[in-house]
């Protein structure tokens, strides 16, 4: 299948998963709980939207390699790269937290990886029917529509996403942050960085920033805000970034340098 083709099977698979995700958040009280470590968890509802996505990637495109959160143990970064092929790199649930809480701030988040690059990101929210969704080039959308970051300049004049790790030094983020409130920003966490980099794509959100992320949190959403206009560091530019993760920092593009400075203290 062409790029094209890859990029409408992108969409048509994350609706479908959100959509299997959205009948277990309906049914909270059947779900069993499995403990990840601290502040992370995942249910059967992860791990069977998972499935969703590798069977029908695997269907459809047998040649690539999939790195899922749920399975990322199996993924070897190393023979992907040389094999040259393509990645698809998937969180079944981003906001897994909210999600078992009944807090509908959770999503599912899947791109497509060549080397170093996204070439197509998607962000699907069930609970407001929301598909975020761009390929490299041809500029990102919202439900069809085109769609761009915020115009607004500094980090005064919106809300500024902040994400939290447990792989970093809380330091890592209380920093930035009380240099965020102390240039009169104004911050915000929903518990979901993919939903939240969607958000500043969208132009909700005038940037974020997450110490550490892993990339299936975070490769389809910079993909979305650097196609909607906006701007962020090159998450990838490590060899390993994509099992072990990078700091994120994006922002519509009249924030990002200020905001920028103030992540760099």
């Amino acid at each position: 299948m062409n790029k094209k083709n890859r990029f409408d099977f992108a969409c048509q698979i994350t609706k479908q998963a959100g959509e299997l995700a959205l009948g277990y958040y309906a049914n909270l009280s059947s779900l069993t709980i499995q403990d990840k470590g601290v502040q992370d968890m995942a249910t059967e509802a992860d791990v069977n939207t998972e499935n969703l996505i590798r069977a029908a990637i695997e269907e459809n495109y047998p040649e690539d390699n999939f790195l899922g959160e749920e399975s990322y143990e199996k993924f070897d970064s190393k023979e992907a790269l040389r094999l040259g092929n393509g990645t698809w790199v998937v969180d079944p649930i981003d906001g897994t937290q909210p999600f078992v809480c009944g807090i509908p701030s959770w999503c599912i988040s899947l791109s497509y990886i060549v080397g170093k690059k996204v070439e197509i990101g998607v962000i699907y929210d069930p609970n407001t029917d929301e598909l975020f969704a761009a390929q490299a080039g041809q500029g990102a959308t919202l439900n069809g529509k085109p769609m761009h970051a915020s115009s607004v300049q500094g980090v005064k004049n919106g809300l500024i996403g902040i994400g939290f790790s447990n792989r970093v030094s809380p330091q890592a983020t209380l920093g930035p942050l009380a240099r965020l409130i102390d240039a009169d920003g104004m911050f915000h966490r929903c518990g979901s960085g993919a939903l939240s980099l969607a958000y500043v794509a969208s132009g909700r959100l005038i940037g974020y920033f997450e110490p550490h992320m892993n990339a299936w949190d975070f490769s389809a959403g910079i993909l979305l805000v650097t196609e909607a206009g906006g701007c962020s560091n090159d998450c990838l530019a490590e060899d390993n970034a994509l099992v072990d993760g990078a700091m994120v920092l994006a922002a519509a593009a009249g924030v990002y340098e200020p905001l920028q400075a103030i992540v760099n203290g």
